[in-house]
This record gives C-alpha cells, structure tokens and sequence, in this order.
C-alpha cells in the first residue's frame, strides 16, 4: 500500500465528519481500566535522514563492527534525498518519457523541464536556461564553445581551479576545433591569480572560465574577474559543481556572469558511481540562438489555456550536420525532474537552512583538523576544504579505508605540486562524531 500523506487540514475535516474534536477521542469507546494513562516511553522522533542512517548503521555494524563514512567530494555529493523525489521519479509516466516533440500528448514533461529551466534561473541570477545537458563537464565544455560562437575569437582563459575532469572533457571538446586554452594559476590563498589573469588577457580571448567555489572549495571574488573580463570584450563563464552553495552565495548573475553552468547532481541525484549525472546551462537572453540543447517555453492554446512548447532546439545536428550549433541530442529530463523535486521541496528557506548546517559543519572540521596539521589554503570555503599531511597521503588513505573512512581525495593525482594534499568535502550527513573519527585517525599524520 502506498503512504499517503495527510495534512493537518485533511484531518480537521476528518474530525469534522465524524463529529469528534480530537483523534484521542477515538478511544473513548474503551473500557477506562484498559486505557494507557500516560505516554508511551519511547525515545524522541528522528528525521528521515536520522532514521535512514541509524539503520544503515545498525546493518552495517553487524559486519564491520563500525559503519562507513566517507569525506570524498570533488564534484560528486553525498547529500540526503528525501523518499519523495524517488517516489514521483518512479512514476511511469516519468521514466518511460522520450524526447517531448510533440506538445498534445507531452505537456507533463514539457511542464516539468519548463518549471526546471525557471528554478535555474532563478538560482544563478541569469535570464535563460536549456532543458540540461549531459553533465557538468560537458557543460563548461559547450560553455567554451559558445563564447567562441559569440566573441568569434579562438582562445579561452581556462582557471586551474577549475574541476580537472571539466578542463579534460573541455580539452575534447575544443582540441579538434583549434580553440587554444590557456590555463590561469591560482594563488596561495587558493583563489584565482588576478595579475596572472590580468596578463593573459588580450583581445583575442573570448571568454574566461572559473569554478564557485572552485575546485579546491575556495571562494573566488567572481565580481572583480568579470570586470576584468569585460574590459578587454571577453565573457565570464562561470561553473558550478556544488550548486548548493547558491543558497547562500550572490548569483553569479548579479555579480556580471555572461554564462553560468554546472552540476545539479547535488539536488535529488544520488552518487551512483559516477552517474548519471545532470548539467545545467544557464545564459543571458541575448546569447539565446547560441545557446546549446533545447529549451521549453510557455504559450497559450486556442482556447486560451495555459501550455508548453519545445520553443527553441539550436542543436539540430541531424539536420544542419557540421552547421549545428552543438551535437547535444537530448537532456537529462529524468535527472532534472530530480532536481525539480528536490527544490520544489525544500524551498527557499529550506535550501539556505541546508547550506548553512553545511557550511558550519565545515568550519567545525576545519577548526578540528587544524588543530594538529595545516590548512592547504587560507581562502573561505564552502563544503570543501584542503588539508597537508606530513606522509604519501595514498597511505594514509588506505588505513583509514580499513577503518571504515574514506578519507578524501589525494590531489597529486591532479596537481603533482601538491604531493601531500588531500580534498576534504563535508555535508549534512556528517555528525560531529565523524568528523572527530577522522580527526582522531589522522591524528600524526
């Protein structure tokens, strides 16, 4: 049977009917001598993610005698999705949906990736946004695309800070076409090098790309990196990862971003291995025809009913062949209606109260692990943080793997410079007892 949620004026009506006051007044028919006369001694209610991990860790205690917990981020999130978004995702009319051609008998999903292109928008302070594309990496990639398309000049500033994954599937992307990508370095504070970036740029660039926060979890100054962009005719690309952050950070949009994508993995998509995951492109108005996938608008019918159209589909590759705009042939409709549940929910108020349980329990384990070894960076962070240690982190990583934590990502892998540095990422499901479990065993290292 399925749960049906009752709202408290469901069960006013209810009462009403019935003609009784309150639900205890249900159980006057029993005998006084039978009745329970006071509450039952039950330990106090838990959320659903409160519930869920007690469970997991009753389960997994039983085999391990401890249960997982893993710091690892980097542009994949272990945030808490509530059952609802699974619930309306596996509704039939839903996950067996195809590409929305035709309107008359496509206007659930043409609504629901409208209503998806509107809470985007709204999110990163920007005019438009398409119906998604495959990912937040080949979002920055078509990115870069685009303001080739726009400017008409063949070099891209591109941050180091930036996601390395999203500046390799960009190097895919942009190598055939001779588009030159010259990489930006970043600072000991951990942001953006602005001399550096101030000496790159010329008239030839088209566009700059940075990460908010960066992939390092650094804050970067996006406002004072968009005026310097500008001033020299190029565009602001900014890329988000962590998309929760925007909950309590400026739009990027209000602070002079000319495109702004990213990954909406962290609102209703679960890890999973990698994927799939679900992009988000997001624009000025005026950039529309350059804008890659599709996008939906709304319109009236006949009868002056509110409806939805697949309004614009730049893409259109098997029709203008090398001509298209871009060779995105579909959008991640299923992961976005994820996302649009999981907005939808949690509100305005509800996504800010998130970041911030998110953001203070970072500051916790900063302060926690800088009691006995250094912070990489001095710069704000949001979720994310790094961390020196003295040993080969690889090492290090793997014994506290065998203690049931997963302990972060060794960044020499993609930053040889940083041979002893390890990326930490902290959410709402960590507790202040796992942070002091890692805190404890990396306790000399």
């Amino acid at each position: 049977m399925r749960y049906l949620p009752i709202a408290e004026s469901d069960l006013a009506e209810m009462l009403r009917t019935v003609g009784i006051g309150r639900m205890e007044d249900l159980a006057d028919v029993l005998p006084d001598a039978l009745r329970l006369k006071r509450d039952l001694d039950l330990p106090s209610p838990l959320s659903e993610m409160e519930l869920i991990q007690k469970l997991r860790f009753l389960s997994e205690a039983g085999k391990h005698g401890k249960s997982m917990v893993s710091f690892l981020g980097a542009g994949a999130y272990d945030h808490f999705t509530p059952s609802v978004v699974d619930h309306v995702l596996r509704r039939s009319e839903f996950y067996t949906a195809y590409t929305p051609y035709q309107p008359e008998v496509s206007q659930g999903t043409l609504q629901a990736v409208f209503e998806f292109q509107t809470l985007i928008c709204q999110l990163t302070g920007m005019d438009i946004a398409n119906a998604s594309v495959y990912d937040g990496a080949s979002a920055v990639a078509e990115a870069v695309l685009m303001g080739q398309r726009v400017k008409g000049k063949k070099k891209c500033l591109l941050a180091r800070s930036v996601h390395p994954e999203y500046r390799a599937v960009t190097h895919t992307y942009t190598h055939p076409l001779g588009l030159e990508r010259v990489p930006v370095s970043f600072t000991h504070e951990g942001t953006l090098d602005l001399e550096a970036l101030e000496k790159s740029l010329s008239k030839d660039v088209s566009s700059v790309v940075i990460q908010q926060p960066n992939f390092f979890g650094c804050l970067e100054d996006v406002e004072r990196i968009a005026r310097l962009a500008h001033a020299h005719d190029a565009l602001l690309v900014v890329a988000l990862a962590e998309p929760l952050s925007l909950a309590l950070l400026e739009p990027p949009g209000a602070l002079g971003a000319d495109i702004v994508v990213g990954e909406g993995q962290s609102f209703g998509n679960a890890v999973s291995f990698g994927g799939p995951y679900i992009g988000f492109f997001a624009s000025k108005e005026n950039f529309l025809r350059s804008m890659p996938g599709r996008l939906v608008g709304e319109t009236v019918d006949l009868e002056g009913r509110r409806g939805f159209i697949l309004a614009v589909a730049t893409r259109e590759q098997h029709i203008r062949r090398e001509k298209a705009t871009s060779n995105i042939c579909t959008n991640q409709a299923l992961c976005a209606l994820a996302v649009l549940v999981y907005l939808t929910i949690m509100g305005k108020e509800g996504l800010r109260e998130l970041a911030e349980i998110n953001l203070s329990k970072c500051e916790y384990a900063k302060r926690r692990l800088a009691e006995s070894r250094p912070l990489r960076f001095a710069a704000p962070t949001f979720n994310e943080f790094v961390i020196s240690l003295k040993g080969d982190p690889d090492q290090i990583l793997k014994r506290l793997s065998a203690q049931g934590i997963l302990g972060g990502l060794a960044l020499k892998r993609f930053y040889p410079e940083m041979r002893n540095e390890v990326l930490i990422c902290i959410t709402e499901k960590h507790s202040r007892e796992d942070i002091d479990r890692l805190a404890q065993g990396l306790e000399g290292c």
